[in-house]
């Protein structure tokens, strides 16, 4: 049953992430305490057993869709169900860590001009992931997180301007341009002013657009390191890797074209070719991973 008294309604989307899920409701759960909050698990057309986590959180409500409508899309779906001042949205294949909730909602509550928060994001090994970042250009675009040129060169300069939430600093809140959609706590009044997220992009890279249009509107997106999860990546999308490297790709396109960094006419054929070779060298990497 919905809490008309939530001051925290959680968006989870699932797709073929059940076995990630329910740890994850676990540690939620384990935080939650005596806060008030809706838990909402939208899900994109699994098929993996998500009666049996329905049965263990009798509280969650679950939306299962017929097809796989993509992440934006998913999300939007169960913002016009929320009502409560903040709005979380939580990959399936993460652990909230101890405080989390008290943590990030007494700092939204005190700083009413942050319209986003994300948190620190651990890797599976106890790393920093990169989850607070500068916008992109078309040249950080191939130094990526997870990008071959990265793999090849982790300490080249550009990916360390790029990326803003480094191990060394600090718990302090400081103000980013974008933080990653595994997690992260929004305000519900800058999404009404903002607009909820763009639907073209099917998956990947809405989390950037929704950031930068928070700034556009004069709300602050922040990266506050003290409140953590663990993000074991790629928890979903490892299960089609190629039409989630392809997504990947596309989304990219679609956010350089809509926000061009040189005149429109140059920026289009130079991203399409460059991100069509990015997209062949990590297929037939994924593919010689898979057979390795």
């Amino acid at each position: 049953m919905k809490n008309s008294k939530s001051l925290l309604d959680i968006i989870i989307v699932n797709y073929r992430s059940t076995d990630y899920l329910k740890n994850c409701l676990h540690s939620l759960y384990e935080c939650i305490s005596d806060i008030p909050v809706n838990v909402f698990i939208q899900d994109n057309a699994s098929g993996d057993g998500l009666k049996a986590i329905k049965a263990l959180f009798p509280d969650i409500q679950v939306s299962v869709n017929s097809t796989n409508l993509g992440f934006a899309k998913a999300v939007n779906n169960t913002l016009r169900m929320c009502s409560a001042p903040h709005i979380m949205l939580l990959n399936p294949d993460t652990i909230v860590k101890q405080g989390f909730i008290e943590t990030i909602i007494d700092y939204m509550q005190n700083h009413p001009d942050v319209g986003i928060v994300g948190p620190r994001i651990l890797n599976r090994d106890g790393t920093v992931q990169g989850s607070a970042r500068s916008f992109p250009t078309p040249l950080t675009g191939f130094f990526g997180r997870t990008s071959l040129l990265t793999k090849w060169f982790p300490n080249n300069w550009i990916t360390r301007k790029s990326i803003l939430s480094h191990p060394d600093s600090g718990m302090e809140p400081i103000n980013v341009d974008w933080v990653s959609g595994a997690c992260m706590v929004l305000r519900q009044r800058a999404i009404q002013e903002v607009g909820m997220m763009d639907e073209c992009f099917f998956m990947y890279w809405e989390d950037v657009d929704w950031c930068r249009r928070m700034w556009l509107k004069g709300w602050k997106v922040v990266y506050y390191p003290k409140p953590t999860i663990v993000h074991y990546v790629c928890g979903s999308s490892n299960k089609r890797p190629i039409r989630s490297i392809y997504a990947f790709h596309r989304s990219c396109y679609l956010y350089f074209v809509k926000y061009p960094a040189w005149p429109l006419n140059i920026l289009k054929p130079v991203a399409l070719f460059g991100l069509s070779i990015r997209f062949v060298f990590a297929t037939i990497l994924n593919r010689m991973h898979s057979l390795s």
